[in-house]
């Protein structure tokens, strides 16, 4: 196929066309002609494709029938990459209201799992039948366990990492003192004549620090509008409270509170403990950490919302001054996921700014970085347009 007959192609599937050619003069055959039909079915119903617009008189959809619907997912899987099926799939859930289906066990052994339906799922969690429940759960693991092979080592490697030098002192009694590292950090003063080292600094472990673990709190908003960070978050949860030296809470809230910390063994139950959708009550979760808080100095607190606050704003800012004041390192994430800038409140993101706690949206791959930057006490790795960088939000 030549260069124009490609772009002619191209534009003749994105187009669509009720005469099978939309003036492109390429009439889709073949498998180009499923690829059409599919597209047709979720974006022709309304004369609308992505990226261009079909006649009028299109007609398409996928109506409500589940083998109906079950066949476009096998066909969409067949003729696009998995990224683009999982977007086509969140689509067909938005655009026609297909939600519904996937409470039936045959419609969610079609379906492409990522961490979009996980979230859908989880807000249709109360309406699943009995006999969906074994297959959701399935798609949810599914999900989860590409997310820990994707991220769990490298977590672990980090959070390890900053533990062990969080823990290192440069004035260590004689009995903890580190000689491997000592020798290793004075190379630059050995004394060939003597043949020997000079350790010009001691290198050790403080006793104390490696009989106490660091506290973690993940305080996560479980508002509809947070579903990608939920999961995320229940994954990092499990893989921070398989650390030894880490003592991990994870407490999701809406109006209410539930501290999911005997389920983070298995983030499939954490997720399933949650509740998504409803209203947010930051000061009330954050009441609630606090009171679960041993060792404030030892301790931090991510607290991951957009912020769309619908407690006491004031006791909530109060709050976050109060646990900052007694040691906590406290750190805002706007959304963990990969989804791009968040929706967020950006009066209450400057609020929490201004008492020293920026407020960023934070990929699943940095996430690693950003804790073991706060469990060293270090300056988080915030991006450039995060509120509370220099120069961003009027601070």
């Amino acid at each position: 196929m030549g260069a124009e007959d490609a772009r002619l192609r191209r534009w003749r599937l994105v187009l669509g066309g009720a005469d099978g050619a939309e003036g492109t003069g390429r009439a889709p055959a073949g498998a180009d002609a499923a690829v059409d039909r599919a597209l047709a079915a979720l974006y022709g119903s309304d004369g609308a494709r992505r990226g261009g617009r079909g006649p009028a008189d299109r007609r398409g959809g996928l109506g409500a029938s589940a083998p109906q619907v079950a066949r476009w997912l096998g066909d969409i899987r067949r003729y696009f990459p998995t990224p683009v099926v999982q977007v086509m799939q969140r689509d067909a859930v938005d655009r026609l209201g297909l939600a519904s289906l996937l409470l039936e066990p045959e419609m969610l052994e079609s379906v492409e799992p990522d961490v979009h339906l996980v979230g859908t799922l989880l807000s249709l969690r109360s309406a699943l039948p009995e006999s969906s429940r074994e297959s959701a759960r399935a798609v949810v693991r599914t999900v989860v366990a590409q997310l820990e092979r994707r991220l769990a080592a490298r977590t672990r490697s980090a959070l390890a990492g900053a533990l062990d030098r969080s823990a290192r002192t440069a004035r260590p009694r004689h009995r903890d003192i580190d000689w491997d590292r000592t020798v290793r950090a004075n190379l630059a003063h050995y004394l060939p004549e003597y043949r020997t080292v000079v350790p010009e600094r001691l290198v050790g472990h403080a006793r104390a620090a490696r009989s106490v673990a660091k506290e973690v709190v993940l305080c996560v908003d479980q508002s509809g509008s947070m579903a990608s960070s939920v999961v995320h978050a229940s994954v990092f949860g499990a893989v921070l409270a398989s650390l030894r030296a880490l003592d991990t809470r994870i407490v999701v809230f809406d109006t209410e509170v539930a501290d999911l910390t005997e389920a983070l063994d298995d983030p499939v139950d954490v997720l399933f403990g949650t509740r998504l959708g409803g209203g947010t009550d930051i000061n009330r979760a954050l009441a609630y950490c606090r009171s679960r808080i041993r060792r404030p100095a030892d301790t931090v607190v991510v607290l991951i919302s957009d912020l769309h606050e619908g407690g006491i704003r004031d006791e909530m800012l109060s709050r976050v001054a109060a646990l900052q004041a007694s040691g906590v390192r406290f750190v805002t994430l706007l959304a963990l996921s990969d989804d791009g800038a968040p929706a967020y409140d950006r009066a209450h993101a400057a609020a929490l700014a201004a008492l020293g706690s920026p407020a960023f949206a934070c990929t699943p791959d940095l996430f690693p970085e950003v804790m073991a930057a706060a469990l060293e006490g270090r300056p988080l790795p915030v991006p450039d347009d995060a509120v509370g960088a220099p120069g961003v939000g009027g601070l």
